[in-house]
């Protein structure tokens, strides 16, 4: 292994390093976008309880206790709900986009890495040819052996850009997915809770926490 990545010069260094940074924010993505530390199931069957007597303070002590997306976003809630409906989802999108700014944090590194990595892989690869050629250019005579040992060599760095960039794309594709599966769960709660809450008022938008 150590040989594989000397013998890919100084390009072969920094994919190493691109994977160690992409490997780091899967890793990081992958606990903070497990489905409990976003929406946690005891939290969320708590709003069906909020309209029964005392129901709306034990949702706010268990959601000050589980620190969540969806925690964050009823704590809102429950602080506006004395302000007029229209308000109150107001602050709750605007509450609700933050946290789904917060669960994208990372993917664009992971974004910079499906980008990067095979380009600095063809860069290497070209790099390790020119050197080959100009190493043969000076010699007296060419050995076919030595050249496809060298060309193979010098394509070691593509090889790796690509296998860094595949498992990103994969995990940038699938957090995608996640968080936006989250989004539509988030939204769809909170629109519940605000439906429950404002039964008497006459129905004028629903929350919508999506980008636009």
């Amino acid at each position: 292994m150590f040989e594989f990545i000397r013998a890919g010069g100084p390009f072969m260094w920094l994919l190493l390093l691109t994977s160690m940074v992409g490997l780091t924010f899967i890793i990081e993505r992958g606990m903070a976008l497990r489905w409990q530390r976003v929406i946690p199931d005891d939290v969320a069957k708590a709003i069906d309880e909020a309209d029964t007597p005392g129901g709306l303070q034990k949702l706010r002590t268990l959601a000050e206790a589980r620190p969540s997306a969806l925690s964050r976003i009823l704590i809102v809630a429950l602080d506006h709900l004395h302000w007029p409906k229209a308000e109150t989802v107001d602050s709750i999108e605007t509450k609700a986009r933050h946290e789904v700014n917060r669960l994208e944090r990372g993917l664009v590194v992971l974004e910079i890495v499906v980008g990067i990595a095979p380009l600095l892989g063809l860069v290497g690869t070209i790099h390790g040819l020119i050197t080959l050629f100009g190493d043969l250019g000076q010699a007296s005579g060419v050995d076919n052996t030595v050249l496809a040992k060298g060309i193979a060599i010098a394509l070691n760095t593509t090889l790796a850009g690509l296998l860094i960039a595949i498992p990103a794309l994969v995990a940038w594709s699938y957090y995608n997915k996640r968080i936006e599966n989250m989004a539509v769960e988030l939204e769809t709660l909170a629109d519940q809770f605000m439906r429950q809450q404002h039964r008497d008022v006459a129905p004028d938008r629903a929350v919508n926490v999506r980008k636009q």
